[in-house]
């Protein structure tokens, strides 16, 4: 892995100090990169799923590594198309999703390092979707930090942005900086490789699939031209003065204010103090003074302009108008909108922003909470994540998970609420997901009512416990299961306090240490020893979907079902022989000594 790291290294160098690649399809022939991109890929619950050619990454091996290579090193690889699949989207449509073979997401996987080692360093600040260290929190952390006094929202959306990805402005994008004619062919074999539907080839004539490996760095590179052309052009343009020119009407409202005090006039003091709180301290229609701010997270961007609102609507036109001429995409007219930022709300990943305005509001120092930006959890969102447990506008059991051990319901309940919880915990009303524990905690406690034949109370009473917290103790129910010789296993539902956290991004930002140590799976297969004949030579990696297809009640269990149990190992390094042995239910080497 060092040396996988050190041509990764060496790429960021170069992508920092903004100098052109040549000969980058060379690396391609590099094992160690392979090896790096199988152990960020076989856990991965796509891994076993298979694409076109039904290929998944049961059966990798060191030897499929280098036919992989030998073919690149000819230039015979050729993308097989992808297989197509749909999932629904919110709006009722679908979604098209794209599976490829397992080795494409490994030969993909490999140029996805290649250029997001290159390209990263050159990214705007401004972009936070499928970058490292960064995602949804950052983007709106930015938001609230650094868009205070912001008056209208333009929500931006691009109509299919993966669909739409214009395949010659993409190259042309690339060859700017890659100047290797065989990377740039291998890329263009794999952007127009196709798909099957209904076993049916179809030609894809623009876009990069969704679900393939490195179809996210390739849009974040496609849109980096909109990006400089936000930052650079749009940016300077609307954004002049220092701050802000005074109020005339306040100031002289300051100036009776010192005229009473000279007087003594508490009364009227406290009354013309009272009125002063009504104004802005600035003119809010300083025509010197405009600001326009933005933030990207994949295809969806968000403006931010102080000024008025014909010059938000000719930004608008602006950008459509750049996207549709040097991109060649379109903005969504539905997803599309211009957005009082005080008496409205936009919508940006999932939440709901404005710009707070309170005049009794006051602190040491003046208002507080005029022209703050502040995130709200949509009530349309605590409705949709409610009703699943819900059963004529009362909490209901899951019937489907009666049947699972006490464990799994509440570790499956506990996840659910968890994950949505801090998902939201940058909103000021947070507290209003408080309708959310209550309706997942019943639907919990009547799921193991049922299961035991028993009663709510008798549920709560039997699981409920306290624990310490930041913001001092909080109720929530535990299942504990001991494991002899080993700490027990806990699953948890609740006792997170539903309060804001301004910085909740400091934890997904910790800045991770930079380790080369092999992954133990690499080594076992590197080793090249059969672990179930201890032969050595030949060596392949059989995969499990999940540990639980390892358990079969009330059957006898093979010798490498057992090993890979005992082990809690979701794959084993075995040889040809006893992995087609496994697969097709024979005995192995070891089961007939």
């Amino acid at each position: 892995m060092r040396e996988a790291e050190t041509v990764l290294g060496v790429l960021r160098e170069r992508g920092r100090r903004g100098l052109p690649l040549e000969r980058l399809y060379r690396q391609l022939f590099n094992p160690q990169l392979y090896l790096l991109a199988y152990g960020r890929l076989y856990s991965n619950t796509g891994a076993m799923t298979p694409g076109p050619d039904s290929e998944t990454v049961d059966g990798m091996s060191v030897d499929k590594i280098e036919r992989i290579i030998t073919a690149l090193r000819h230039e015979r690889y050729r993308f097989k198309p992808v297989r197509r699949a749909y999932i629904p989207k919110k709006n009722g449509k679908m979604r098209p999703l794209g599976l490829p073979s397992w080795s494409d997401k490994l030969v993909g996987e490999v140029i996805r390092l290649l250029l997001e080692a290159y390209y990263e360093p050159q990214f705007s600040d401004l972009s936070h979707g499928y970058r490292p260290n960064r995602g949804c929190h950052t983007a709106l952390s930015e938001i609230v930090h650094h868009w205070t006094g912001t008056t209208w929202f333009i929500e931006s959306d691009i109509a299919d942005c993966f669909g739409s990805l214009d395949h010659e402005i993409m190259l042309s994008v690339l060859a700017e900086r890659i100047h290797d004619g065989r990377f740039l062919r291998l890329l263009r074999n794999m952007l127009q490789a196709g798909y099957l539907e209904d076993w049916v080839w179809n030609a894809t004539l623009s876009g990069a699939p969704q679900g393939g490996v490195a179809s996210p760095i390739l849009s974040n590179i496609y849109l980096h031209r909109l990006d400089s052309f936000v930052e650079k052009v749009l940016i300077p343009e609307y954004t002049r003065g220092e701050s802000r020119a005074p109020n005339p009407e306040y100031r002289e409202v300051e100036k009776q204010l010192a005229r009473l005090r000279r007087r003594g006039d508490r009364p009227a003091v406290r009354a013309l103090v009272k009125h002063r709180r009504t104004l802005p301290s600035k003119d809010p229609t300083d025509p010197g003074f405009r600001r326009l701010r933005y933030v990207r997270y994949c295809d969806d961007h968000l403006l931010g302009f102080t000024g008025p609102k014909a010059e938000a609507e000719e930004i608008k036109t602006r950008l459509a108008e750049f996207l549709r001429e040097e991109l060649k995409l379109e903005l969504s007219h539905e997803k599309t909108l211009i957005t009082h930022a005080r008496t409205g709300a936009a919508r940006f990943l999932s939440y709901e922003i404005t710009v707070q305005h309170a005049d009794h509001k006051v602190a040491s120092k003046g208002r507080s909470v005029n022209g703050i930006v502040g995130l709200r959890v949509p009530r349309d969102v605590i409705k949709a994540k409610c009703a699943p447990f819900l059963k004529l506008g009362k909490p209901e059991r899951r019937t489907p998970m009666v049947n699972e051990d006490d464990h799994t319901i509440v570790r499956t309940y506990g996840a659910q609420y968890r994950g949505l919880v801090e998902y939201y915990l940058l909103a000021g009303d947070v507290y209003r997901l408080n309708r959310l524990e209550w309706v997942m905690k019943t639907s919990m406690l009547k799921t193991l009512g049922c299961k035991h034949n028993s009663t709510v109370t008798k549920m709560a009473d039997r699981y409920k416990t306290t624990i310490a917290t930041p913001y001092g103790p909080r109720r929530c129910f535990e299942v504990h299961v001991e494991r002899e010789g080993r700490k027990p296993l806990v699953a948890r539902f609740g006792g997170i306090p539903l309060r804001r956290k301004k910085h909740a991004i400091l934890i997904d930002r910790a800045p991770r240490p930079v380790t080369v140590r092999r992954k133990e799976l690499l080594t076992r297969l590197l080793r090249r020893r059969c672990e179930l004949c201890k032969q050595t030579g030949i060596v392949e990696a059989h995969h499990v979907r999940k540990l639980a297809d390892l358990i079969q009640p009330g059957h006898p269990q093979p010798v490498w079902n057992q090993l890979m149990a005992k082990g809690r190992r979701k794959t084993l390094v075995v040889c040809a022989d006893c992995h087609t042995a496994i697969h097709h239910g024979q005995p192995t080497a070891t089961s007939t000594q």
